[in-house]
């Protein structure tokens, strides 16, 4: 034998076998491990934050799309459209109102604690990084309603004689993205 030895059996107690657990192979063999989950939730959806705000100054203020409405960036595969979202997916329900503007921003940070208890909860470290794109793209799109009242979208893709009129940031990709991974690893 290997050398491990039966523990002794004492009156009363159950008798452990001959099973040594080296410390934090669980953790590496894919098993559940929430230390290890909270922070790739926490470290991707900083990420995703700080993207979206990043890329919503250059492009809004920075570039000034704000009042000049539209950039033609590599027309017309790629350009910056100034759209104010004040509903949800490409403006549904969107009603301009102020009440509406504050139950979304809440809606969105609601959603984001569920989600991310749930990947946490879940303990693997893939699908909490997933989590991690959804909430930090709705936490990025719900500064923007704090911040200007609406959420900026700007990037607007066409391709091959077909015109999209809808236009999307960082934030949206992010939700999809996470989104569809988590559906495809939960």
């Amino acid at each position: 034998m290997s050398g491990i030895t039966p523990a002794p059996a004492s009156a009363g107690a159950a008798t452990r076998c001959c099973v040594a657990e080296v410390p934090g192979t669980r953790a590496r063999s894919g098993a559940i491990d929430r230390g290890r989950a909270a922070r790739a939730l926490v470290l991707v959806a900083l990420a995703v934050l700080a993207l979206d705000r990043l890329s919503k100054w250059l492009v809004v203020e920075a570039l000034d799309l704000a009042n000049l409405l539209r950039i033609e960036v590599v027309p017309p595969f790629l350009n910056f459209v100034m759209a104010w979202n004040r509903g949800i997916n490409f403006g549904l329900g969107a009603s301009g109102s102020d009440t509406a503007r504050w139950v979304l921003v809440g809606l969105a940070v609601i959603i984001s604690v569920g989600l991310a208890a749930w990947v946490i909860r879940r303990g693997r470290v893939a699908l909490a990084a997933f989590g991690g794109l959804v909430v930090g793209g709705a936490l990025g799109n719900a500064w923007d309603r704090v911040q200007y009242g609406a959420v900026a979208d700007f990037l607007n893709m066409s391709c091959c004689g077909i015109v999209n009129p809808f236009a999307f940031n960082v934030a949206d990709i992010a939700i999809f993205l996470g989104a569809v991974l988590i559906a495809w690893k939960a």
